[in-house]
């Protein structure tokens, strides 16, 4: 097992927080999410698309130290912060770095942990063994500068409002009996994401293949700043509302997709996880009534 390639056990996501004796509740990180073997000679950070980031966080490296003898794979998020809080702008400053000198520059630019909630292999398989019990066998690694156990809650209602006080990306719950099933969405382990969300003018349509795409775009110093675009269904209100305007020219000189523009005085409540480096939403969406 330690020698494959393997795939996370993944969630499945639910819209409200909730309270059960029969879950534990963690804080939700906007990292990229990583199985991490480590042993004496090993050093690999899996993402769930198979790649290694090994050379592009190499102080990761130091947990080696924290392993001793054995052989390891922990599950958890790679994060960056700004603020005090996870935020994947940040860590996209580092994630498609190839040029080793450049690596280094930015260890100590944007630092990066390994914020870990799980663990998979202890020179053999526990994926049998219940989360509870993981949970005991993690915790004899010791958190260190960059290597650190999430907490856990016993309430995740009370939880999801603290975070949505503090703007964090939301919640995780899990059953304290869950056996770990690799490279599997479970309805035992889910997320409620602390969507934002705000009204963006619409300024233009596409048609997609079942579907269609919203343009989006905000005034900022009355001037029209695009945002990114939302898919809709097709009767969606202010999709019918749009697609009867008389088209006008393209005004972007940096856009130059088949779009039909419109004028954009219609505005659609859009939610949200965060704005990108470009400003873009991420993971955008509309919310069906």
């Amino acid at each position: 097992m330690f020698n494959k390639i393997l795939s996370p056990m993944l969630l499945k996501e639910v819209d409200k927080p909730f309270k059960d004796d029969n879950y534990i509740f963690e804080l939700k990180y906007d990292g990229i999410r990583t199985l991490f073997y480590v042993s004496p000679k090993t050093f690999k950070l899996i993402t769930r698309n198979g790649n290694d980031l090994a050379d592009i966080y190499p102080e990761l490296k130091s947990v080696q130290n924290i392993v001793g003898k054995h052989k390891v794979i922990f599950d958890g998020e790679i994060v960056a912060f700004k603020n005090g809080k996870p935020s994947f702008s940040e860590l996209q400053h580092r994630n498609h770095l190839k040029n080793t000198s450049k690596i280094k520059l930015m260890i100590n630019e944007i630092p990066v942990y390994f914020v870990v909630f799980d663990i998979i292999y202890l020179d053999k398989d526990l994926t049998n063994l219940t989360l509870m019990e993981r949970k005991k066998i993690l915790n004899d690694f010791k958190d260190t500068d960059i290597f650190i156990k999430t907490k856990m809650y016993d309430d995740g209602l009370k939880l999801f409002n603290h975070i949505k006080k503090i703007g964090l990306e939301g919640i995780v719950a899990k059953q304290k009996d869950s056996k770990y099933i690799l490279g599997k969405r479970v309805e035992n382990w889910v997320k409620i994401k602390n969507f934002k969300k705000e009204y963006f003018y619409v300024y233009g349509f596409t048609k997609l293949k079942d579907k269609f795409a919203l343009y989006l775009g905000e005034y900022k110093n009355k001037k029209l700043i695009p945002v990114g675009k939302v898919s809709v269904m097709p009767d969606n209100d202010v999709l019918r509302v749009v697609q009867k305007q008389k088209k006008v020219k393209n005004i972007f000189i940096d856009i130059t997709e088949d779009i039909n523009f419109v004028e954009p005085i219609n505005k659609i409540l859009v939610h949200y996880m965060e704005r990108t480096l470009n400003n873009t939403l991420r993971q955008p969406f509309i919310r069906r009534n």
